[in-house]
């Protein structure tokens, strides 16, 4: 009877044990279709998200947050990818503090297992990244990680860059699941970045456009020629980003170039500096009427020899102003160093832009030359006039006198009436001096103090064997007399002679200045000195040179070795 009855429970309480088992297992998975339907809705978000996003910056910070909360990791990151197949500095990272980034160092460029997603852009899942052969290690300052899970982001069929997760909370793996999670959203968002950088291009296409209307207004305004320049410049600068905008033109009758215009940050240690015409950044692009892009101008063997001007600059473009052969100048733009290279989308919309400084300078040339046809054609009506009327009255006037003379009897009377003709005569004479001086032609004095003095620094490279870096500022051709530029050149001849036969330098600076009231010439060396009891006869030459126009000549050791010489002398009224 009891065993009957303890059967009979165990055959009830079977049915109960499986009902539970099949209760558990259809809570679990009613638990998973709620997370899947979470996680679908989760994903849903995140592509909503990300795809509402225009400014680029914004679309990536939030494809990078997206990723880390889809597939709950503690660490994320989104790095893209140079045209050198390298990492740019635009690395977006979450999980990791400020304060830990500047700990670490620089942001990595693609070497190790980020290295490896970048070669081979597909889904790569690892339970510990350190047992992976391409594994370099953490840097000091590092928090610990071994979970990955990387995906690259391509934008129109090309790898924009790549999305790394790593350490998924509650230490477990990351799985299937999360990799077709993050794939779906590295799909979405190469949309979203594609739709954010033709944005992007319609916003700069229209700061472009706005910029060239401000120019055509104010060439058709009649605004002067530097202040067109001025604004080129200021307005490729802020569209582009640049940290440093500079203006080069020709010098006239040298093969060189001078900085007529510079702007940001350096801007007053290129300011009046004289650049070759073959051997720079700026001469190749005035040579070859094209574009030249560098992507670190520190290191740049095209940049030419010099004083140092590009602390704390990278990435550089020298487009030319104009074509073919009527390239009038450059346009220098440099960014600051870690920023991305300038790509050909940016140069071409920049180069149709620096092509309206052409016209500028055409217009202002051509109209510098009317106001200078309409000056000689004012002399010469005025030059006329004083021939065809004022002289010949006065002739006219001085014959009358002259015959009303003779019937002059008083003696005082008719000697004053002939003094009044010999004023006359002294008048006409003087009449006349002035009318040749309106018609005569200027005269050709020859080339002015730039260019004689871009030609003596190019003639004493040979000697010195390397070129000496030149700059110039203030209107050296106007302000200074054409005897004290005599002076001058003398003097900075000397000045390079001495450094070739006694400096043994390797470098030399050469600045020529003036304000309008002194000229200021300084020669500098890297050499090894002036001897205590050397010759000083070329030196006593120099100083007689300064003195004779009340100026002076100073003579100093520089600190790292070598002289430095400043040569000034007055050119006009205090």
């Amino acid at each position: 009877m009891g065993s009957s009855d303890d059967a009979r429970e165990a055959r009830m309480r079977l049915p109960q044990l499986r009902l539970d088992e099949l209760l558990e297992e259809l809570q679990a998975r009613l638990d998973a279709a709620r997370g899947t339907r979470d996680r679908v809705h989760s994903l849903l978000e995140a592509v909503l998200s990300v795809g509402r996003e225009l400014d680029l910056e914004q679309a990536l910070r939030s494809i990078v947050e997206a990723a880390a909360v889809l597939v709950d990791a503690e660490y994320a990151a989104l790095g893209v990818i140079g045209p050198d197949g390298k990492l740019l500095s635009d690395f977006l990272t979450v999980g990791v503090s400020d304060e830990q980034i500047a700990a670490i160092g620089p942001f990595p460029q693609g070497h190790g297992i980020l290295g490896e997603l970048i070669r081979h852009p597909e889904p790569l899942r690892l339970a510990n990244l350190s047992e992976h052969p391409a594994s370099y290690g953490f840097p000091p300052h590092h928090p610990p990680m071994n979970t990955f899970l990387g995906v690259p982001i391509r934008v129109r069929g090309h790898v924009f860059g790549n999305l790394y997760l790593t350490e998924k909370r509650g230490g477990a793996q990351f799985d299937e699941e999360d990799e077709s999670v993050l794939s779906t959203l590295a799909v979405a968002a190469g949309v979203a970045i594609d739709n954010a950088r033709l944005y992007e291009e319609s916003r700069l296409r229209e700061r472009w456009l706005r910029a060239s209307t401000e120019i055509t207004h104010g060439l058709m305004s009649g605004i002067e020629r530097g202040e067109v320049l001025r604004l080129i410049a200021e307005r490729a600068g802020e569209i582009t980003s640049a940290s440093l905008a500079v203006v080069a033109v020709p010098m006239a009758d040298t093969d060189a170039l001078t900085v007529e215009l510079a702007i940001g940050e350096e801007a007053e240690a290129h300011r009046g500096l004289v650049l070759p015409m073959d051997d720079s950044l700026i001469g190749r692009a005035f040579s070859s009427g094209a574009p030249i892009t560098s992507a670190d101008v520190c290191r740049d063997e095209r940049v030419s020899s010099g004083p140092p001007r590009f602390y704390g600059l990278g990435p550089a473009v020298a487009v030319p102003i104009g074509s073919g052969e009527g390239v009038r100048g450059v346009v220098l733009l440099v960014r600051a160093a870690g920023r991305p290279p300038f790509s050909e989308a940016e140069t071409e919309p920049l180069r149709g832009f620096a092509a309206q400084a052409a016209v500028a300078m055409e217009l202002a040339e051509r109209r510098k030359d009317s106001e200078q046809i309409a000056v000689l054609e004012e002399r010469d009506r005025i030059a006329r006039d004083l021939h065809d009327l004022a002289i010949q009255r006065l002739f006219a006037t001085g014959m009358t006198l002259q015959s009303a003379g003779r019937f002059i009897e008083h003696a005082e009377a008719s000697g004053r009436v002939l003094r009044a003709v010999d004023d006359l005569d002294e008048t006409i004479k003087i009449i006349r001096s002035t009318i040749f001086g309106l018609r005569a032609q200027d005269s050709a004095s020859g080339p002015g103090l730039r260019a004689r003095s871009v030609r003596a620094v190019g003639e004493a490279a040979p000697l010195l064997g390397f070129a000496p870096s030149l700059r110039m500022e203030g209107l050296l051709d106007t302000d200074v007399p054409r005897e004290t530029a005599d002076q001058v050149m003398a003097v900075l001849s000397e000045a390079l002679t001495n450094v070739a036969r006694h400096a043994h330098a390797s470098k030399t600076e050469v600045a020529l200045e003036t304000d309008g009231r002194q000229i200021r010439l300084t020669v500098s060396d890297n050499g090894v000195g002036i001897p205590p009891h050397g010759r000083r006869s070329g030196l006593r030459n120099m100083t007689e040179r300064a003195r004779q126009l009340g100026g002076d000549m100073e003579l100093t050791d520089r600190a790292g070795g070598g002289t430095t010489l400043v040569w000034h002398a007055p050119v006009g009224e205090p």
